[in-house]
This record gives structure tokens, sequence and C-alpha cells, in this order.
């Protein structure tokens, strides 16, 4: 048993802390703000109107990042054990990086279908019909698409309003992807490098006060 002050104790504190934290704490906590977030502002998109799709709405994204933060949370639950000795201690950190990978997936694409519908919503020119609002991209052109949006009474809440939510489910989402890569790298330098790192210093450390000594 490493005594207190030990620098053996020391180091294999230092190898799976950061801050005077467990490694994954400030992470998961991130990722659960961000993932509420999320949720909570693509089901206020989703009751703006009926006819949205689901891809303009990601609060699916959001749920998949609170999943994966509620799984960091029990990661700091279980007890440290070096080189994953335990088998349940390698599968929850198995299964966050996995999670963790499908959540920097997910939000990418989140991104990618918000951001094109921003695109069109900007140039969009919309007339009110009865409860719905329809919108073209060229309305000198008979032929060109129309969109519509049930159960809106004023276009302004889909010009205004929504497209404003769009912007920000860009900046979550962009935001949520980072955290989730550097969750990953977090998890794959405490696996990889971190651990093994502070092993081999240590020896190092050994030979040097041996040499000194004698």
């Amino acid at each position: 048993k490493g005594r207190k002050g030990d620098p053996k104790t020391g180091q294999e504190e230092e190898s799976h802390t950061c801050c005077g934290c467990r490694f994954p704490l400030l992470v998961a906590l991130l990722q659960l703000v961000l993932g509420i977030s999320i949720t909570v502002l693509g089901f206020i998109m989703a009751g703006i109107s009926s006819s949205l799709l689901v891809r303009d709405t990601p609060y699916w994204a959001g749920i998949i990042v609170c999943v994966v933060a509620l799984v960091g949370m029990v990661m700091l639950c279980v007890s440290y054990q070096p080189e994953e000795k335990t088998c349940f201690q390698f599968a929850i950190k198995l299964v966050y990086f996995l999670l963790s990978t499908l959540s920097l997936i997910t939000c990418v694409l989140a991104v990618a279908f918000v951001a094109h519908h921003y695109s069109q919503i900007v140039q969009f020119t919309c007339d009110a019909v009865l409860d719905s609002c329809q919108c073209k991209l060229e309305t000198s052109d008979p032929l060109s698409r129309t969109f519509v949006y049930q159960d809106v009474s004023d276009c302004t809440s889909v010009t205004g309003t929504f497209s404003l939510y769009l912007l920000l489910q860009m900046v979550l989402n962009l935001i949520t992807a980072i955290v989730c890569l550097l969750a990953c790298f977090v998890m794959w330098k405490h696996r990889y490098q971190v651990f093994f790192v502070g092993v081999r210093l240590h020896s190092l450390t050994g030979t040097e006060i041996q040499q000194q000594k004698v």
C-alpha cells in the first residue's frame, strides 16, 4: 500500500484524475447540459408546426447525448482499477467510448440537416393561407417547390422564430460534437498514454534514486 505523499500513489491518482476530479466528470457534465438543451429546444421547435420533419427538430441528437452523459456518470461510480482488471469497468469504458463516437456522428448529421434547412428558410417568401404558412424559394417560377408549414397562423414564427431556433441548434450541436470528440480523446489518452507513461516515468525516477544512493 502506498503511503500518503508517496510519489507512486500520487502518479496513480494523477493518471485517472484531472484538476482533482475523475477524468470524465467535466466532459460528462458538459454532455448532460448540452444534451438537455438540444432536446428541449428540439421539442419546442417541433411544437411550432406539425408538418416539420424529424430531421429538422434534432431532439433525437440531444437524447443520445444525454444517454452518453449518464453512462459517463455511472463510470464515475466505478472504483478505479489499474489496467482494467475488472470486466465491468472495461465494459463501461468501452460503451462510453462507442456512444461518444456515435454522438459525435449524430451531432454532425444534425448540424448538416439544420444548416440545410436554415439556408433555405432565409431565402423563403412566405404567405399565410388559412392555418398554414406556404413558402417558396422563387416566387417568379410557377414550378418552384412550395414548402407548407401546417398549424401556423403567422409566418413570422417560421421566418423569424424558427430560423433562430435552427441557428441555435447548429451552435449547440457543433459544440456538443466537439465535446464528444474530446471525450473520445480523453478516453484514448487515459488508456494508452497517461497510465503507461506514468509507470514509465516512475520506473525512471526509481532508477535515478538508486543511482543517487550508490
